[in-house]
């Protein structure tokens, strides 16, 4: 006969009640001993009796075994074991990996990897200390669990958050007992803080000091401050690095203390990886440790998508052992986060899902990254919180709620479109919140009230806490009450001018009207004429060109509006097909020298087609195949050889120099985009890592170095025509200008202020870049501060692609259209031309080396060839205007106006 459980304890704890619902469970299912089920869950007796013994929780894995040994759905109980693991306090031997959170001083036994930064940052000699690298390489957990646990020192730590002067007189309140509204008052002065505390200052995520705090003085503040400091270590996300430039102060003492952190090395991730797990008496699977190097190695910002696939794991072992079979199961490394975040959203009621979703929202910022709020901005549901809590995606503690990780934004697909939809939303929640912080700060002012547009622009339908509806409410009735008073205020104005104003008007309305009538009459009459002209005028085109070109230009020389220049334009452009492409083009690159053209398309093949054979057909060679959609093309300062990076992340080089292709290599390289440094190919990938090939045309390419930037991963890049600059364009569409002349010792030098998806050099030091609806032009002659030249529109449409040539432009569009622009001198780009004849979105663009031939490529497959008249256009108007205008055409469209012929023979 089988011997009875032991009792279970008193109480009524959630671990006890858990406890007591698992020998129900078993109770139900007929009672089997724990031989039987051992038999069945494959796990042993003692596990399975010990998951019911209500000690301690049991493994995730255990849990759902039991429940399926028993008959029960697996998937139920793992819910249950959720909300259960993240109400009990966590156990001494709880999961040894941290997860998606960051390392904390008192998690130091358990970190492993960082020993030899720790050592840099605990030795050195410098004062102020700057830790650079992408979200994601693990600075918060190296500045906590490594030099912040090994400081012998009391050690000042806080983020900078939206006010950093209450930030960090809270935390130095925490350390040294006194109150801290009174610290925050005595930290006015930026020098106290270096009087009352004369050791270590750590500073962590220092790029919410530009993300969250919005005013300028308190920026001043904490720099002023931290220059005065004995000792200060800084954290900061390296695509911020230009945001720090931007202060004297700043690279002044970071000019020779900076710390990189990257991708780490195979020995230290090995470390990363197992030593946790020996801490815990556990071990991992010589099979899961190779996996994981395969899987993680060389990526910078992959720790805590590494830390919470072993957390996960752990979840699921077998015994002690972290096995391949638990990674698997919990998705592996790409899929592990996404797959705990979306079961504990999908576990909610569709009241705690749009609970879910508002909290998590308000958890980031409109760039994308994440916030810490306090409590009582969030009034959030606790039982959803707990349970984002427990499954380690936000973490609570008495001082707020923020995300655990950024990578949650990145690695949990829905996640991340709620982000992209909701990013005017998100900006707009948080000016509110600003705002009604402002607002309670000055005891509810009414001068701290929005006003005017800024109400008015506010969406509708926010998701506001209290505070903020009764700052939005008071903001709205205090307008109202303005908008009264106005009123009021105005008629009675009204009245006591009326007999004053009728006066003064009959005065001096003669003597005015007769000073100015007639020349703003006249000026108002050209203006108007010259707007109805050239109407007619695009009204006439189709059927009377000559006409229609003549009257457009006679408009623009009376008054040069807009409207007036742009019906210059030409749009009569002559084209030729060159190619019908088997799939839609998605890049293009024109030879800088050789009159040739070379092509990528979505079914993965690369095209050679030659210009220099006139007339038509073209002689086309495949030149290369990828695995899918080709997504780069570029060639090298001699047009001899191209390089093209596909969506399967290989990288084909191509010899084009003789006409006929020739396939040189198919680079060992993993690439999210590519450009040549004369004839050196540079590629990147994820990690953000720049590698130089060279030797290309050589049996083996040789790998020259690589070097890491410490932006992360790159969606673009251009070198300069002398090599010595890049510009870098992140995956957050920002355009870094950086010191290449030394590849291993590469420097930031600038930040263009304008995102941007892409860049290409032209000339000497011409930069452009394009975004959304505009492209801009920069002078990068002195790199260090880009200027920019001109913002050429993109007419309407989403620019697709552009292309920047000796003189000119090529502008792109998602609506089929492309346009030529004109660049002279220091004045404005003029739009030269406009192409049609595309049935879909063009995808790429490119110019012959003399500016006036234009190719274009489109998802309606086609490759066409353009010829622009690049001439002034009074001059290529004039030439094909006949017969010209006669005086009776003139009075037609611009009525008694001086006859001015556009065109004289």
């Amino acid at each position: 006969m089988p011997r009875r459980e032991r009792p279970l304890d008193e109480g009524e704890s959630g671990l006890l009640r858990f406890a007591a619902d698992l020998r129900r469970l078993r109770e139900r299912a007929g009672s089997p001993t724990y031989r039987e089920l051992s038999r069945r869950a494959h796990y042993s007796a003692a596990a399975l009796s010990e998951a019911a013994g209500g000690r301690k929780l049991p493994s995730l894995a255990v849990t759902k075994a039991y429940a399926k040994a028993c008959d029960a759905d697996p998937e139920e109980w793992a819910r249950r074991w959720r909300e259960v693991a993240g109400s009990e306090p966590r156990a001494a031997d709880d999961s040894p990996y941290v997860g998606l959170a960051m390392f904390q001083p008192v998690d130091a036994p358990k970190f492993f990897g960082r020993e030899r930064l720790t050592a840099e940052l605990l030795t050195t000699k410098n004062r102020f200390t700057g830790v650079f690298g992408p979200s994601g390489a693990g600075k918060s957990s190296l500045l906590r669990a490594g030099l912040i646990a090994r400081s012998k020192e009391p050690v000042l730590l806080f983020t900078p958050g939206a006010n950093p002067r209450e930030e960090c007189a809270v935390a130095l309140a925490r350390l040294t007992g006194e109150d801290a509204v009174e610290l925050a008052d005595r930290l006015g002065d930026p020098e106290e803080l270096g009087r009352r505390h004369r050791s270590l200052v750590v500073v962590d995520q220092f790029e919410e000091l530009f993300t969250l705090c919005r005013d300028e003085e308190l920026r001043a503040w904490l720099i002023a401050a931290l220059t005065g400091c004995g000792k200060v270590v800084i954290g900061v996300r390296a695509d911020y690095y230009g945001h720090c430039a931007q202060y004297p102060e700043l690279v002044e003492v970071l000019r020779n203390s900076q710390v990189m952190v990257g991708a780490m090395t195979p020995d230290e991730l090995r470390l990363a990886i197992t030593e946790p797990a020996a801490v815990a008496g556990a071990k991992v699977e010589t099979a899961l440790l190779a996996r994981l190097m395969a899987d993680a190695v060389g990526q910078a910002a992959v720790l805590p998508l590494l830390s919470h696939a072993l957390a996960e794991t752990w979840q699921h072992r077998r015994g002690m052992t972290l096995t391949l079979a638990a990674y698997e199961e919990i998705g592996g490394l790409d899929h592990a986060v996404a797959r705990t975040a979306q079961e504990v959203y999908n576990g909610f009621s569709s009241r705690q899902q749009a609970q879910a979703k508002r909290i998590l929202l308000r958890l980031v910022t409109e760039e994308g990254t994440k916030r810490r709020v306090h409590g009582g901005e969030l009034e959030a549901d606790e039982d959803v919180l707990l349970a984002l809590a427990a499954a380690r995606l936000v973490v609570v503690d008495r001082d707020g709620v923020e995300l655990a990780h950024e990578a949650l934004i990145r690695g949990w697909p829905e996640f991340h479109e709620w982000v992209e939809e909701d990013r005017e939303n998100i900006k707009a929640q948080r000016e509110i919140t600003h705002a009604t912080q402002t607002w309670e700060s000055l005891d509810r002012d009414a001068g701290a009230l929005l006003r005017g547009r800024r109400l008015a622009n506010v969406p509708a339908g926010l998701p506001l806490n209290s505070r903020e509806r009764a700052f939005l409410a008071a903001s709205r009735a205090a307008e109202e009450e303005v908008s009264a008073s106005a009123r009021r205020r105005t008629r009675r104005q009204r009245q006591l001018l009326a007999a004053l104003a009728a006066l003064v008007v009959v005065a001096a309305s003669t003597t005015v009207f007769a000073l100015q009538a007639g020349r703003t009459a006249d000026e108002q009459r050209t203006t108007a004429a010259v707007l109805k002209a050239v109407g007619e005028a695009n009204a006439l085109r189709p059927a009377n060109p000559a006409l229609a070109q003549q009257i457009a230009l006679a408009a623009y020389r009376l008054v040069p509006l807009s409207q007036a220049r742009n019906a210059l334009r030409q749009e009569d452009v002559p084209s030729q097909v060159l190619r019908e492409a088997q799939s839609e083009v998605t890049a293009v690159v024109v030879g800088p020298t050789l009159q040739q053209v070379v092509t990528g398309h979505r079914d993965g093949t690369v095209v050679v087609t030659g210009l220099d054979d006139l007339p038509s057909p073209r002689t086309s060679h495949e030149a290369a195949k990828h695995d899918g959609a080709v997504t780069a093309l570029t060639t090298d300062s001699s047009g001899g050889m191209v390089a093209s990076a596909g969506a399967d992340g290989t990288v084909h080089v191509v010899d084009v120099s003789l006409g006929k292709p020739r396939e040189l290599a198919v680079l060992p390289a993993r690439a999210t985009a590519i450009a040549w440094q004369g004839t050196t190919l540079v590629t990147t990938g994820n990690d953000g890592a720049l590698s130089f090939w060279t030797d290309l045309r050589q049996e083996r390419p040789r790998l020259l170095l690589s070097t890491q930037l410490g932006l992360g991963p790159l969606a673009g890049m251009a070198f300069r025509p002398d090599g010595q600059v890049l510009a870098a364009v992140t995956t957050g569409r920002a355009v870094h200008l950086v010191d290449v002349t030394d590849p291993r010792d590469a420097k930031l030098l600038s930040l263009t202020k304008e995102f941007a998806g892409g860049a290409q050099f032209s000339g000497d030091h011409l930069l452009m870049t394009t975004a959304g609806t505009a492209a801009h032009l920069w002078d990068t002659t002195d790199p260090r501060n880009p200027v920019r030249r001109a913002e050429i529109p993109s007419g309407g449409g989403e620019i697709t692609s552009a292309w920047l040539g000796a003189g000119s432009v090529a502008v792109a569009t998602d609506d089929g259209l492309v346009r030529l622009w004109q660049l002279s001198g220091q004045g404005e780009p003029v739009e030269q031309a406009l192409l049609r004849g595309h049935t879909g979105p063009v995808a790429a663009v490119g110019l012959t080396p003399k500016g006036d031939e234009v190719v274009t490529g489109g998802a309606d497959r086609s490759v066409r060839l353009w010829n622009a008249d690049p001439r002034d256009p009074a001059v290529r108007i004039c030439e094909q205007a006949y017969p010209r205008m006669n005086r009776e055409e003139w009075a037609r469209y611009f009525g008694d106006l001086e006859f001015t012929p556009p065109c004289r023979d």
